[in-house]
């Protein structure tokens, strides 16, 4: 899609946005950009979960879903993280619509692991079409929640959404928004990274657990098409850039 900017937010994120990140999101729909935020919501629904006495089980780094822990992940995105997201862009002036999978089943899904994980899926496909109908004119504020072809809900990890979503409709660029600012090696931010570095990273355990789902889910997306990924904890801020060629210092 083109012109398309991708912003992933994380549940705690959405408490101290700044107001430089509504200034950047004005800039970008002043110059004729789509703007899509994929908010997630992981803090809040352990939260909730142990107040409601719901075991939260994680496999890999995997939240497993089942029945119970589904229902109050949908409660707490779409109840919760998605219009407090929505009250503060529209308290900055931003005209945002809240969307979900079952608005014109804008995501589908396949369960990644039934069996080990319960109702977790990954994107498989997007509505094109309605969604860049619908961010015409408005910014997009979806959930990272997928339809199945049964109509199964899947709850699906908020960065590999919104790398998946990147890929698939080869956005212009990402942004992942943390809690550092950057990829970190020996307490500073790296840069620039080319995909080819993020293995050897890994293993040299320069980059830690907590990082590794959003740089793999970065090359990824860079491997389809998308032209760069920032992870970053401020959109104002350098952070590091993922690209498949780095530019000359």
């Amino acid at each position: 899609m083109m012109n398309l900017i991708i912003v992933k937010i994380g549940g705690n994120a959405i408490h101290s946005l700044t107001p430089d990140f509504f200034e950047q999101l004005k800039t970008w729909r002043q110059a004729g950009k789509k703007v899509l935020l994929i908010h997630g919501g992981g803090p809040q629904i352990s939260q909730l979960a142990e107040k409601l006495s719901i075991p939260t089980v994680k496999k890999n780094g995997i939240r497993v879903t089942d029945e119970a822990t589904l229902s109050l992940t949908k409660m707490v995105l779409l109840g919760n993280a998605q219009p407090e997201l929505l009250t503060r862009l529209n308290q900055a002036g931003l005209a945002a619509v809240g969307l979900n999978a079952a608005d014109e089943h804008l995501l589908s899904g396949n369960f990644i692991n039934k069996d080990e994980y319960g109702n977790v899926g990954q994107i498989s496909a997007v509505n094109e079409i309605a969604l860049s109908k619908l961010l015409t004119d408005q910014i997009g504020v979806l959930a990272p929640l997928a339809l199945t072809s049964e109509d199964s809900w899947l709850n699906v990890n908020a960065d590999t959404a919104a790398a998946d979503i990147a890929r698939l409709l080869k956005a212009s660029q990402l942004y992942l928004l943390t809690d550092v600012p950057g990829v970190l090696r020996g307490g500073e931010v790296v840069s620039q990274l080319i995909p080819q570095d993020v293995q050897t990273l890994i293993n040299k355990k320069v980059i830690t657990a907590g990082m590794q789902p959003k740089l793999l889910a970065a090359c990824a997306a860079i491997h389809a098409g998308v032209h760069s990924v920032r992870i970053t904890d401020r959109l104002t801020h350098h952070g590091t850039i993922l690209q498949e060629v780095v530019s000359e210092p």
